[in-house]
């Protein structure tokens, strides 16, 4: 039996594969890719048990066309990223923290970056903590952005290459385990100013967050990769992807002054957000449609 007649004898399995998009082949990717890492950190059968429930709803969605497919991802998003928190180890040993953090005390005290943002008072700080805070929202307000300025027939295009720089930044965690600045150096080139914002990040990290590492960082991916999204799929106004390019520094930049992040957690961030980039290549103009 030739390949041609192979694949015609499983016209259901056909299906399913011609029916899905390209980002959400990577989601089933990455949730295999996690299921296959956590062999050598734990017990892998609910990494596999989540990536087959994944793939599941993806099958079942890859027969409509319906807003809520187009906005699934979100999901599949905050799914993939609590996850990560199933690799946290028992105990730290800060050999990559205390590497990381003299470039930090270089640039935020003997450069004077930290002086430089507290010298207008609140102002500063608390815009940073309010670009820190609003990541959360950046793909839904990404998306927002596209159907406004009339790129939602781009929306396939946004995911894949949003989604390949941040799910980027999330396979990376397993490799790097390690805690937060502000957390392992509690005394150290810590905010002089702390605003009410501050203290509802800090409540939410807290809670919600993972603590399995802080490299890359999460969220300026995130931030950058949307900023290059908005500038493939609404081409038609470059400023909305500048914009959101500008916000995606003034969020690197609370990372670190905020003792969220290190400068090389922000730094390595930018540089998986590339890689939205270089997905782009794996998309038609046919798949833009679906």
């Amino acid at each position: 039996m030739n390949a041609d007649k192979a694949v015609l004898s499983y016209p259901r399995l056909s299906a399913f594969i011609c029916g899905l998009r390209p980002h959400e082949w990577l989601f089933i990717g990455y949730f295999t890719y996690v299921a296959v890492v956590a062999g050598w950190y734990f017990t892998p059968w609910k990494a596999w048990l989540l990536a087959a429930i994944v793939a599941t709803i993806l099958a079942a969605l890859s027969r409509t066309r319906s807003v809520f497919r187009d906005v699934f991802p979100l999901a599949l998003m905050l799914t993939a990223y609590r996850e990560m928190n199933w690799f946290a180890p028992n105990r730290y040993d800060h050999h990559l923290e205390n590497g990381w953090v003299v470039w930090d005390h270089w640039l935020l005290n003997d450069n004077h970056v930290r002086a430089g943002i507290e010298s207008l008072g609140a102002l500063l700080p608390t815009y940073f903590e309010l670009c820190y805070l609003l990541v959360y929202a950046v793909g839904s307000v990404a998306l927002l952005l596209l159907f406004c300025n009339g790129s939602w027939n781009r929306v396939n295009l946004f995911w894949m290459v949003y989604l390949a720089g941040t799910l980027g930044a999330y396979a990376l965690f397993p490799y790097f385990p390690s805690e937060p600045p502000r957390t392992v150096f509690a005394t150290v080139d810590l905010p002089h100013i702390i605003t009410v914002v501050r203290r509802f990040n800090l409540w939410i990290l807290g809670g919600y967050s993972i603590h399995s590492s802080v490299f890359p960082s999460a969220h300026v991916s995130s931030a950058f990769s949307a900023a290059w999204a908005l500038l493939v799929t609404v081409p038609q106004r470059k400023w909305i992807g500048g914009l959101m390019a500008f916000y995606a520094v003034s969020v690197a930049v609370a990372t670190i002054y905020g003792r969220y992040h290190y400068a090389a957690d922000a730094v390595a961030g930018l540089a998986v957000s590339f890689a939205g980039l270089v997905a782009i290549n794996s998309y038609s103009p046919q798949d833009q449609k679906r």
